[in-house]
């Protein structure tokens, strides 16, 4: 796994970089919770989400926002962080001429910024959204949401709480020409405490149902986990 370091508007961006054995192989770009928080590219989830794709044999890309790491720049509230998304993803598609396709993948702060560049970029064709914070984050400019894509987050998320992501999920099922399925795990929080690999498994099959052409949108309200001791402590 290549670190690499590429330009970006506010000067050098620092990354992690796993190209696919096939040139026309899909992108994913995986990106990491709010940079004030303790968000990096090596965030637990983030690297898990990482090795997803890498291993679905997808053209991979974390890397660290402004600010963060070896990457150049200031925090700038979202707005320069979005720039520096439609950066990484230029610099891959530069790479990676022949592929066509996106997907983006964030975590809270990530997930906000993950669905603008969505917005803005029509090679995207799926994403996952996971703990996104629409109580915290303006969501309105997904008017209308241009892909299919997933949104998980946890019953327990006192960071972002349910009724709020439900509130957005909501909205978005109105839509027509896409499909949003939502993944609410019970008992879990913002941090997927003691619950990473459930998280992780249920991306994961989310991911294959789409490379084999299904688009997975009906579930039980609550997929069961187990609760963490320091589930309520968040």
């Amino acid at each position: 796994m290549p670190e690499v370091i590429f330009n970006g508007p506010a000067g050098r961006l620092e990354g992690r970089y796993q190209p696919s054995s096939e040139k026309n192989a899909p992108i994913a770009i995986v990106l990491h919770p709010h940079p004030q928080f303790g968000g990096t590219m090596n965030n637990k989830i983030i690297y898990d989400l990482f090795y997803l794709f890498q291993q679905r044999n997808f053209t991979t890309l974390r890397f660290n926002f402004r600010g963060i790491g070896r990457s150049q720049g200031e925090f700038d509230h979202g707005i320069g962080e979005l720039s520096d998304a439609a950066a990484a993803l230029d610099w891959v598609q530069t790479l990676h001429p022949h592929s066509k396709k996106c997907w983006v993948t964030g975590y809270s702060f990530g997930a906000w910024i993950g669905m603008q560049l969505l917005m803005r970029r029509p090679e995207i064709e799926a994403f996952i959204s996971v703990a996104p914070q629409p109580n915290i984050y303006d969501f309105s400019f997904l008017a209308p949401c241009p892909s299919s894509g997933l949104i998980i987050h946890g019953n327990r998320d006192k960071v972002s709480p349910a009724r709020d992501v439900q509130a957005l999920v909501d909205k978005l099922k109105t839509q027509k020409s896409i499909t949003i399925t939502q993944k609410t795990l019970d008992g879990v929080n913002h941090f997927f405490t003691g619950q990473i690999n459930k998280l992780v498994e249920e991306c994961a099959s989310y991911v294959d149902h789409r490379l084999t052409g299904e688009l997975p949108n009906r579930y039980p309200k609550y997929l069961h986990s187990k609760t963490d001791s320091n589930m309520n402590m968040v």
